[in-house]
């Protein structure tokens, strides 16, 4: 009995650990059209870990999604600069021939159909109804969709952490998130966990305090890729490390 006590204690401890994630500095920076550019650093002191985020908050009201295919592999500073487009980050997840995994829409036109898949559980939109982060079983293709691209797995539904995410590997991260307020952003982060990312995204005041109510893993790692412009002229940049596929930009309604 004492040994299953010591291990309970001992797992509480380590669960202790990963939750307690806590702010240690955060800057922002206009952007155009209401943009608002968040680099945040935060701390796991139990664990003796700290993570960069990067978040690019705006309002659904003054801006929405666009999802550009990236055919030729391209840079996403490049490609945003180009386009002329507010900010952006890479997108979903596509195969060693280059081809994209999931359902992809660009410009009102469907480049892939939806996949059913154990990992692409979510499907991330743009239409006249606003910006939804959907299950795939919420999606329907009859909604006058401009943009969609399907990735996951879920870091956040109704509020909450998603059970069951992977604690063992850290790597960057893209995501997509939507917020209490008319508010959505799309962010990057430095290695960690998806476990220990839905952790910040649920428990953490990344956005003035408002709550997360859904959020969606893009594709990560070397893919991980971010880019703003700021109000003042100049740009904000992470660089993927390699070629992606297609790019999820801000763009102004």
């Amino acid at each position: 009995m004492a040994k299953r006590r010591a291990a309970l204690l001992l797992l509480a401890v380590a669960a202790t650990a990963h939750a307690d994630w806590t702010i240690r500095t955060t800057d922002s920076d206009p952007g155009h059209a209401g943009i608002v550019h968040r680099h945040v650093v935060l701390e796991n002191a139990g664990a003796q870990e700290h993570v960069i985020v990067d978040l690019a908050i705006f309002s659904t009201k003054s801006g929405s999604l666009r999802v550009i295919d990236n055919q030729s592999g391209a840079r996403l500073s490049e490609t945003m600069s180009q386009e002329k487009c507010l900010a952006g980050v890479n997108g979903g997840y596509f195969d060693s021939d280059f081809a994209p995994i999931g359902l992809r829409i660009s410009d009102g036109k469907l480049l892939v159909p939806l996949k059913r898949a154990r990992l692409i559980t979510g499907v991330l939109s743009a239409s006249p109804r606003g910006i939804q982060i959907l299950r795939i079983r919420e999606f329907s293709r009859d909604r006058n969709i401009g943009a969609a691209v399907q990735c996951g797995p879920f870091l956040i539904d109704h509020y909450q952490p998603v059970r069951g995410l992977d604690r063992s590997t850290s790597a960057r991260r893209t995501f997509a998130a939507t917020v209490a307020n008319d508010r959505a952003l799309v962010g990057v982060c430095s290695e960690i966990s998806l476990a220990d990312l839905a952790t910040i995204l649920s428990t953490t005041p990344l956005v003035d305090r408002l709550k997360i109510q859904r959020a969606l893993n893009l594709d990560g790692g070397s893919s991980s890729a971010f880019w703003l412009a700021r109000e003042n002229g100049s740009v904000f940049s992470i660089l993927e490390q390699k070629p992606v596929r297609d790019f999820v930009a801000i763009v102004p309604k």
